[in-house]
């Protein structure tokens, strides 16, 4: 990542033989004291309430563990916790991951996004590996144990992005691709009865796996799965759910956009021993040219949609608007270009890989995404983005009522030792005014 230039000034104290410029100088530098002392206290108060609600995940009434979870996800949201990841990294993992054995399926959905906030704080290292090794099992246990849609939607979205953090080579996200790709594709045994997967676990599904597909090579896999992957992709496009069609589709032209049908059709071409039909064509290349034909031809048709009397407006749209993009680049190459303001800066994509990333982990982190992408160095690699620097003064902070009261009260510890301190320099001043008018009233006489 390029380095971000601070523009920070720093005050140069000059010598000086006035008194005033000496009680200026003094003010500034003890009330900057001041300042930073309050910070420090803030940041250990957060730390301590943060410190609580990790002791409440140990309780056993589900309720409190659902409460405290709840409040470490707006902690993580709200602010990067290094300091406190450093600390209690492996105690919230692992308590996160007891949450998700036994708890309910709004407390798996909780844990299961806490263990995803603190994948993207740690960043890539050993930490995030840890975070993978340690709940891929977990949740692989978890899908089988119930196919609540809220709850299966979580764990998809953890799966993703601890893979995207944590995964160091590609048999890794390839396996977090494989389980995420059973949960609507089963592996059934003769007497297990498949349990057909709703619309919005078919919808994340195919978004997760095609936000880890974005960091794969596609030339390193099999051609019979992707063969079947891109089938089954091409088939979703025919359901009734935009939302479905519109994942599917994104995840069609990333497949388009990382040359794998070039691939496959290259390698079925130049095949000696696969069987052929009319003109010597491998039937596979056939196959494969014939998939992509049907595939352009979906897009045409549902990027110029008519609505129902059903229809909602806004999806119609998004779905015309997404096929369009769609469309044009099978045909012509052009991939959509996305700007969105990050404070005073623009975050820039112009590939579908990109777009897809940037729309994942906006949906996950939600409200804490402007946070992230202005302080969170992996998604700043991710993205190419180098936000300006902003040194804020104490009075810039935002601060919730809670910490309004506790620390720009009249009443608060830092504002009475301010205050104290200004009293002390305040008689100073006036000591040395006093002298200076007794000594002068002597020279007059």
């Amino acid at each position: 990542m390029g380095k971000r230039n601070s523009q920070r000034k720093n005050a140069a104290l000059l010598d000086s033989d006035d008194d005033n410029s000496s009680v200026s100088s003094t003010s500034t530098v003890r009330s900057d004291r001041m300042s930073v002392a309050g910070n420090e206290e803030m940041q250990v108060d957060k730390d301590s309430l943060l410190d609580q609600a990790v002791d409440a995940l140990y309780e056993k009434r589900g309720s409190t563990r659902e409460k405290a979870l709840s409040s470490i996800i707006e902690a993580f949201n709200s602010n990067l916790q290094h300091q406190f990841v450093e600390k209690k990294f492996a105690t919230l993992l692992h308590q996160c991951l007891n949450c998700i054995k036994k708890g309910s399926s709004k407390e798996i959905c909780l844990a299961s996004h806490v263990i995803g906030l603190l994948a993207l704080t740690v960043g890539c290292g050993d930490n995030a590996n840890e975070i993978l090794e340690d709940s891929l099992p977990v949740i692989s246990q978890a899908f089988k144990s119930g196919s609540e849609a809220t709850k299966t939607s979580a764990l998809l979205e953890c799966l993703a992005i601890i893979t995207f953090v944590g995964g160091s080579d590609p048999e890794q996200t390839e396996k977090s691709m494989q389980v995420m790709w059973q949960v609507v594709h089963p592996k059934l045994s003769s007497n297990v009865v498949a349990v057909k997967p709703s619309a919005p676990v078919i919808t994340t599904m195919v978004s997760a796996w095609s936000f880890l597909l974005t960091t794969m090579d596609g030339w390193n896999l099999n051609p019979k799965d992707w063969q079947e992957s891109i089938s089954y992709l091409s088939s979703l496009l025919d359901k009734d759910d935009r939302s479905i069609r519109i994942a599917a589709g994104e995840a069609l032209a990333l497949i388009f956009e990382l040359g794998i049908l070039e691939k496959f059709s290259a390698g079925a071409k130049s095949s000696s021993d696969s069987s052929t039909e009319e003109g010597n064509k491998p039937r596979e290349y056939v196959h494969i040219q014939g998939l992509k034909a049907k595939i352009i031809i979906q897009a045409r048709n549902l990027s110029a949609e008519a609505g129902g009397k059903s229809s909602a407006k806004k999806d119609l749209s998004n779905q015309r608007n997404t096929f369009r993009d769609i469309l044009e680049y099978f045909e012509d190459g052009y991939s959509p270009e996305i700007s969105i303001k990050i404070g005073s800066e623009s975050l820039q994509t112009s590939t579908w890989a990109q777009m897809i990333q940037l729309n994942f982990l906006k949906h996950f982190l939600g409200g804490g995404f402007i946070k992230h992408m202005q302080e969170n160095e992996l998604l700043q690699d991710v993205f190419g983005f180098t936000p300006k620097k902003k040194y804020l003064s104490d009075s810039e902070h935002r601060l919730s009522s809670s910490e309004k009261r506790l620390f720009r009260s009249p009443n608060s510890v830092v504002n009475k030792a301010r205050t104290q301190q200004l009293n002390k320099q305040r008689m100073l001043s006036e000591g040395k005014n006093i002298g200076r008018f007794a000594a002068n009233m002597g020279d007059d006489a």
